[in-house]
């Protein structure tokens, strides 16, 4: 049996104080105070262990926070402030555009040199080919556009070939280059009439018909009448043609599409015909084409100031002497035409007959023309010439009293009058064609027709 021990009392040695007897009791509730108080301290250190770690990763947090905006605030420092853009408008550049009327004699070299621009680039120009060699025939009225920068280089140029057709040459890196600008026209057709009372020409400025409209209807039916000499006092014509317009603005006129011209109460009709193979000609309704092998005068509306008369007195002899051929009136200088294809075989001066050119038109036919002031250029013995060609201008050579031209035509070595011979037709259209002509002339006389019943319409 273990003996029992018996706890000491402990002992708290105070010089202040006696000594305390504790009892068992006392001492057990000493110890489970204790155990509580280690414990209650445990979970006080446990409690605030954890706290000051959740504090130091707060803190932390809190640093890369305050970090991260520090940072932040200096790349937001650091960027540079950004200044609005400006909006600049582009500066166009002027150009000196000059606008160049062709005139008599001028040429592309010419023209050039004036304006300053090198041969170099002339040389440039013409080697771009057959769209620039248009440039080689400029003529008289013609126009032309050049562009220069602001140090006087040519920058483009402007040609316009025709009422559709504009050549334009423009400067690049790599030097010129050139094309073709194709504008399309509106065309519209009008129709005149009018019955002649003074002249030709007042009877259609009446109507507003233009005198280049006048001129091609004279020509179309020159062969048979002699605008010269021929126009009566209630004569009356009415031509079909067209009008051609450009962004609604008039430019000028084009071809006639249908004429008639009445003369002494003869009616003449013609109808403008273009084939399959792009011929164009004038045609009377029949198919006969309106040209014939000559034409009727070799001036254009000269006056007849003596006729053909072989018992004709002349005036500088002052003795009867034969008049074999027409004396045509008219300005020193102005155009002789010759009157059909043919050949020179003479030019020269000839006696009395001055400055004169014979032509020969095959094996029948030949035409004298006498009195020029001078000959046209290029005109030699044995050249060929075609019909209406410029042959030499009217003047007062050899003996003359004046500037005319004296004309006369020859069939088989013998004389005729001029004014009353009959000229051989030219070839009838094509058989091929003649249906579709027919067709087509029916329509443009049906046309014609229906204007003149309007227009009389109008007058009642």
């Amino acid at each position: 049996m273990r003996e029992k021990v018996t706890s000491k009392p402990i002992i708290i040695r105070d010089h202040s104080a006696l000594p305390l007897k504790r009892s068992t009791k006392n001492g057990k509730r000493t110890s489970h105070v204790i155990t509580l108080f280690c414990i209650c301290l445990l979970s006080i250190t446990i409690f605030f262990g954890f706290a000051t770690d959740d504090a130091k990763a707060t803190k932390k947090i809190e640093l890369t926070s305050i970090e991260s905006d520090t940072v932040r605030s200096h790349l937001l420092t650091d960027i540079p402030e950004v200044t609005p853009l400006i909006k600049i408008e582009p500066v166009e550049l002027t150009r000196d555009i000059k606008n160049i009327t062709i005139k008599s004699g001028d040429s592309l070299s010419k023209l050039f040199g004036a304006h300053n621009i090198n041969s170099i680039t002339l040389h440039n120009i013409m080697a771009l080919g057959k769209k620039t060699s248009v440039l080689k025939r400029i003529q008289p009225g013609d126009r032309l556009i050049l562009e220069f920068d602001q140090e006087k280089q040519l920058q483009e140029l402007r040609y316009e070939i025709n009422e559709t057709d504009t050549l334009v040459v423009q400067k690049e890196e790599n030097g010129f280059v050139a094309k073709t600008d194709y504008n399309p026209l509106d065309i519209q057709t009008s129709f005149r009439s009018n019955t002649i009372k003074n002249s030709l020409f007042l009877a259609a400025m009446d109507v507003d018909l233009s005198d280049n409209i006048v001129m091609e209807l004279a020509g179309i039916f020159g062969w048979d009448i002699d605008f010269a000499l021929d126009i009566r006092e209630g004569d009356n014509f009415s031509v079909l043609y067209e009008e051609l317009y450009r962004d609604g603005e008039k430019i000028g006129n084009g071809a006639i599409l249908a004429a008639e011209f009445t003369n002494r109460n003869k009616t003449f009709q013609a109808i403008r015909y273009k084939d399959s193979n792009d011929h164009v000609d004038y045609y009377n309704p029949k198919g006969y084409s309106m040209r014939k092998e000559f034409l009727r005068t070799p001036v254009d509306f000269a006056r007849i100031s003596s006729r053909f008369n072989l018992k004709r007195k002349h005036p500088v002899l002052n003795r009867i002497r034969a008049h074999k051929g027409v004396d045509y009136a008219a300005s020193k200088g102005t155009p002789i035409k010759a009157t059909s294809n043919g050949k020179v075989s003479f030019k020269g001066t000839k006696g009395g007959y001055g400055n004169t050119i014979i032509l020969q038109h095959g094996q029948s036919y030949s035409t004298l023309y006498a009195h020029m002031s001078r000959f046209a250029k290029g005109m030699r013995n044995g050249k060929r010439v075609r019909q209406g060609q410029i042959i030499g201008y009217v003047g007062s050579s050899g003996l003359a009293t004046g500037p005319h031209l004296h004309y006369e035509f020859r069939v088989n070595g013998s004389h005729r009058n001029p004014l009353k011979v009959k000229l051989p037709n030219a070839a009838p259209i094509n058989s091929k064609f003649k249906a579709d002509f027919k067709k087509h002339a029916k329509q443009m006389l049906a046309i014609v027709e229906r204007h003149k019943d309007t227009q009389v319409a109008l007058l009642q």
